[in-house]
């Protein structure tokens, strides 16, 4: 069912391992760009007109707008599972003590007497949201992307999720009640590409924003791409992944059943186990049959993901080497499942997020840990993080300076403009001294 990489014995380069050694899914975002310029450009001209035709050409829907009314938000929160909304509370509850403590403070520095810069931190104006429908509904990341985004103080947020047919062509009733939960008064029946252009370019029922955050499949990342610099974005995220780093003491049933848990994602997703005991690793695959067998969605999702290129287990030879293997790797998820685990986690450089023991399972992050489940994936991790108050925080730095300050340091920006061949730059501090420049200290 998952296959074998033997790295035993194998001598890493001291620039570390290829990364083209390990397993991945093969995401051609490139290649869907040229497929989703077109609809991106029918949402600029058209607008709600385009939205309402992919309703029906994408997700089998006959829609007449496309803002959800707000009866319907209403009417999804009153008709929650009260077990549901328990437990959404508590996941809001626990995201906010979070994301809370990640709002920056503005600072002063005084570089020289009459001199400072102080670095304000400002939110994003306007943001949308996305939240992916299809196989699964994910209430999960209305909370993800809400929650980071209120602790920022942006003021202004739309979400956005496909509409669904046996749902009358809104999105799906927990979403919506999400959105109600967290006082989200805008959302969207839109999916894909064109509830991305939506968000840059604006329709005649949603203002266009700054910023667009959120998981989707292959066509919400290539709208990402295309439109970047028209709009912020988080990231281009890819199918979900889980790797962990497992040795002798750890579990196979909890290591098999935390595979299991990403794997029911999507045929995509990737579930790699990183161990230096062939013994644990054999266990885990007689463990995966067992536990396959008696879930949900193997055929359509759990076995594809499991037997899929982007899986499988690594041996390596030993922590050393598997450290080496979870950093090249740079997992969306990292589980650490070793002896004397924290010490473990705290070498691990490139993840997402990094669960730490047997008892931090990823579905524990995926919905009450209190941290964000929108994290970088395909190896990003390496070079970018997950979605927090700071992605929705601009650093402004605010410049102030004296006469006398200016005049103490202007030889200096004069010689340097110079050296750069831009006289004027140089003759701008010039001309606020009658072109005399006292000499710098």
């Amino acid at each position: 069912m998952i296959s074998r990489i033997d790295l035993r014995g194998t001598a890493f380069p001291e620039g570390g391992i290829d990364r083209d050694l390990l397993p991945r899914a093969e995401l051609d975002v490139e290649a869907a760009l040229e497929k989703v310029r077109p609809i991106c450009d029918d949402v600029r001209h058209r607008g709600t007109a385009a939205l309402i035709d992919y309703a029906h050409r994408f997700d089998g829907v006959a829609i007449e707008r496309v803002r959800v009314p707000a009866e319907a938000l209403e009417c999804a929160l009153a008709e929650l599972d009260p077990a549901v909304r328990a437990a959404l509370e508590e996941s809001i509850r626990r995201a906010r003590l979070v994301h809370r403590d990640q709002r920056r403070a503005d600072h002063t520095t005084q570089v020289v007497p009459g001199g400072t810069v102080t670095e304000r931190w400002v939110p994003v104006e306007r943001v949308g949201l996305y939240v992916p429908g299809g196989r699964s509904v994910y209430p999960s990341s209305v909370v993800m992307n809400v929650v980071p985004a209120q602790e920022a103080g942006v003021g202004s947020m739309a979400v956005a999720s496909p509409p669904q047919s046996e749902f009358d062509g809104l999105p799906h009733p927990t979403i919506l009640a999400a959105c109600a939960l967290l006082g989200v008064e805008e959302v969207y029946a839109a999916g894909g590409a064109q509830a991305v252009a939506m968000f840059a370019y604006g329709t005649e029922e949603c203002r266009p924003v700054s910023m667009v955050t959120g998981p989707g499949n292959i066509w919400v990342a290539a709208a990402k791409r295309l439109l970047k610099g028209r709009i912020g974005i988080d990231a281009e995220a890819g199918p979900t992944e889980i790797a962990i780093l497992a040795d002798a003491t750890a579990d196979p049933v909890h290591v098999a059943a935390d595979l299991i848990s990403q794997a029911e994602h999507d045929p995509l997703a990737a579930s790699v186990l990183v161990t230096d005991s062939e013994e644990l690793a054999t266990a885990v695959e007689k463990e995966l049959e067992v536990q396959v067998a008696a879930t949900k969605h193997v055929e359509d999702r759990i076995r594809p993901a499991l037997s899929g290129r982007q899986s499988g287990i690594v041996l390596v030879d030993g922590l050393e080497q598997g450290l080496a293997v979870v950093d090249a790797y740079a997992a969306e998820h990292l589980e650490i499942q070793t002896e004397d685990a924290p010490a473990v986690a705290a070498r691990v450089r490139n993840a997402g997020a990094i669960f730490v023991g047997a008892w931090a399972p990823v579905s524990l992050g995926d919905y009450a840990a209190g941290s964000n489940h929108v994290l970088p994936t395909g190896g990003c991790a390496c070079h970018s993080s997950g979605l927090s108050v700071q992605s929705f925080l601009r650093g402004i730095h605010v410049v102030d300076y004296s006469r006398e300050a200016l005049a103490e340091v202007a030889g200096h920006v004069v010689t340097l403009a110079e050296a750069e061949d831009l006289p004027a730059h140089g003759a701008a501090v010039k001309a606020r001294f009658d072109w005399k420049v006292p000499p710098s200290k």
